[in-house]
């Protein structure tokens, strides 16, 4: 079965490695195939990547979008594992994207990685808004 993608005006889409930019109508598309989809919403760059869940998406994507996993995959290994030491509760998510990165389902673990993105922000938005600053040094004595 095809997969069916709408296009925005002006929106691109990843398809293998090529970007197809939308003309300015909508669009509708039916891809049949295995290579890599990705719309440019679900798309980051090393930019855009700046905290470490979307760091992890970014190694996750590079893995679906690229012929050779394997110097995404051991920058993904490093990642997650630095990302469970300072945030054990992620376990959880962490494990759903291990699991489908071992068995080849790499879009899966993308959406799952796009999960440990939410995850992360929530964690932001409920820490504290700023912390008290520690005595200087001749303060303290």
């Amino acid at each position: 079965m095809a997969l069916k993608v709408e296009l925005k005006p002006g929106e691109k889409l990843l398809v293998g490695n090529c970007i197809i930019t939308n003309a300015d109508q909508r669009t509708r598309l039916f891809i049949d195939g295995r290579a890599p989809i990705l719309r440019e919403k679900d798309i980051l760059t090393s930019e855009t990547a700046n905290t470490p869940a979307k760091r992890i998406y970014l190694a996750v994507q590079l893995m679906y979008i690229d012929d050779d996993i394997g110097p995404a995959r051991e920058t993904y290994f490093s990642l997650i594992n630095d990302f469970v030491q300072a945030v054990p509760s992620s376990t959880e998510i962490v494990n759903q994207i291990n699991n489908e990165i071992l068995t080849g389902a790499l879009y899966k673990a993308l959406k799952a990685a796009q999960r440990l993105i939410e995850y992360e922000q929530d964690l932001f938005n409920h820490a504290p808004a700023g912390r008290p600053s520690l005595p200087a040094d001749d303060q303290s004595r």
